[in-house]
């Protein structure tokens, strides 16, 4: 049991901040609903992301792209009933704020006040920043997100390492730096190069969060139901499965087919 887990009792940005500053990393998993919510929060994870990638794990599309505003509302509201202690960010899904702010402010009011959620998350740099400003302006916290952005994939056509070249990293340390100065309480960074991530979480007083970006930012991130096994076609480098339950539930689902089969379930003991 964590530090964190015995004597917090909410997780919020500025407790995210304190972390960094005393060299405790940040645990963070996607949820899309009360029950793994509730999973999750009791373990004591400090972040909750209500990520897009209900779009890939909930929904079956190919990308993030087609989730729409209402739907991550509603996975969002799930999520928030379960919890107790996590802080819950959720990203501002794709067509919600991108070069439009008056658009991005409202959004991000609109899953703040409909699903109760505690801070959004938006994809990009430089390109973003008045949306940024405009809805930190108004209150509501966000975290940045650098690198890989997958809604961007059909711009980049790859879910390829990012900023590996040096005019790229040199852009995602300008854009890091942009994020933390309009106001950004944290910054993930996804699928880029170890050696960048430790220098950019060095440079910035915010804390970072990683998936595919090293040891050395402030904290991690994964989508659940990959770390489950659930998901059972996607193998990049920097995902660990700590369960197989895609072979485990579907072994579950045979056993009770066959026992409905033979007339097995329900036996005496398990009827009125």
């Amino acid at each position: 049991m964590s530090a964190s887990k015995k004597t917090i009792k909410r997780v919020t940005t500025q407790v995210l901040f304190n972390m960094k500053a005393s060299g405790e990393k940040i645990a963070m998993l996607t949820a899309y609903d009360y029950s793994m919510a509730t999973i999750l929060d009791d373990a004591g994870i400090d972040v909750i992301l209500v990520g897009d990638s209900a779009s890939n794990v909930m929904a079956g599309h190919e990308t993030t792209v087609p989730i729409t505003l209402d739907e991550m509302i509603y996975h969002a509201s799930s999520v928030i009933r379960a919890i107790k202690r996590a802080l819950v960010v959720v990203d501002l899904p794709f067509g919600s704020y991108q070069g439009n702010s008056t658009r991005a402010l409202d959004s991000a009011i609109r899953i703040m006040k409909e699903s109760g959620a505690h801070a959004v998350k938006l994809e990009g740099g430089e390109e973003i920043i008045e949306s940024v400003q405009r809805i930190i302006s108004s209150g509501i916290p966000v975290m940045g997100h650098l690198g890989l952005t997958p809604q961007s994939i059909y711009k980049f056509g790859t879910y390829t390492v990012r900023a590996k070249s040096a005019e790229e990293a040199k852009a995602l340390k300008k854009d890091a730096k942009l994020l933390e100065k309009a106001g950004c309480f944290a910054l993930v960074m996804e699928k880029i190069p170890a050696k960048l991530a430790k220098t950019v979480t060095k440079s910035l007083e915010i804390p970072t969060i990683g998936i595919g970006a090293g040891s050395s930012t402030d904290g991690q991130v994964l989508v659940t139901h990959d770390l489950m096994g659930i998901t059972k076609e996607f193998h990049p480098r920097f995902l660990r499965r700590y369960l197989q339950l895609y072979d485990e539930m579907k072994k579950a689902t045979e056993s009770y087919i066959k026992d409905v089969k033979r007339v097995d379930f329900p036996n005496s003991s398990e009827q009125y």
